[in-house]
């Protein structure tokens, strides 16, 4: 009489545990990111190598968590909400390794850049700095509402992403203006746009997150819908 409880129960602690480990992949992806930066903006060459060095650790955590996720699936078989929490777990693992290699060709750059460029003309950076402070807390803003399976705050974060564009495309006018200027800006100001891309790319990985954990709390897949029809629909249900 007590072997079905206690399945149950050990169940619920794989999950809990599976989900920490997707917590705290998020927190190594933010901290790679938010030393990629520094990196960059001091600059730090050292640090940048340290950033690059530990891709690994983030690729271990994505090997680990879908192991895990497999193993669940495979011998619990979960159905309705624990299978959409599995689902939503695998998804977002993807997305945070991929921020996670984002952080790392940041931190590429930052070495190849080479300190003159960034000193000389340090405006080349002046976007990349607030673009990524918004990236980041997009970011954080997701992990916690995956926490919280807060389907209202992954809606609010997923609706910055927008302005994390608007960001990007001012940056690129600005980055093509210089060029345009001194033809001898074009090399740094390239470079400046490629980390701009990857802190733009980073904010869409956020995005994603949140529309896994729309699906998580609501049951409904929101990918490719515009984001006042999705509000509409979860405040509907």
């Amino acid at each position: 009489m007590d072997k079905e409880p206690h399945i149950s129960q050990r169940f619920d602690e794989e999950l809990h545990e599976v989900h920490a480990l997707v917590l705290a992949m998020g927190g190594v992806v933010e901290e790679q990111i938010t030393n990629a930066i520094k990196a960059l903006q001091e600059p730090d060459a050292e640090l940048a190598r340290e950033v690059i060095g530990r891709d690994h650790e983030v690729n271990g955590y994505e090997v680990r968590i879908e192991e895990e996720c497999i193993n669940i699936l495979a011998t619990r078989q979960p159905a309705a909400s624990d299978l959409r929490l599995v689902m939503t777990l695998i998804k977002t693992i993807a997305d945070l390794e991929r921020m996670g290699d984002k952080a790392s060709k940041i931190a590429d750059m930052a070495l190849a850049m080479g300190h003159g460029a960034r000193n000389d003309n340090p405006a080349f950076l002046r976007d990349v700095g607030v673009m990524a402070d918004y990236a980041l807390n997009m970011l954080r803003r997701a992990m916690d509402a995956l926490a919280r399976a807060d389907a209202e705050e992954a809606i609010a974060v997923a609706k910055g992403d927008e302005v994390l564009n608007q960001e990007y495309r001012s940056a690129l006018r600005r980055l093509i203006t210089y060029m345009m200027e001194d033809p001898r800006t074009i090399t740094p100001a390239i470079d400046a746009l490629f980390i701009a891309k990857a802190i733009e790319r980073i904010g869409d990985h956020a995005r994603n997150i949140c529309e896994y954990v729309i699906y998580l709390a609501k049951g409904k897949s929101v990918r490719h819908l515009p984001l006042d029809e999705v509000e509409q629909s979860i405040q509907g249900k």
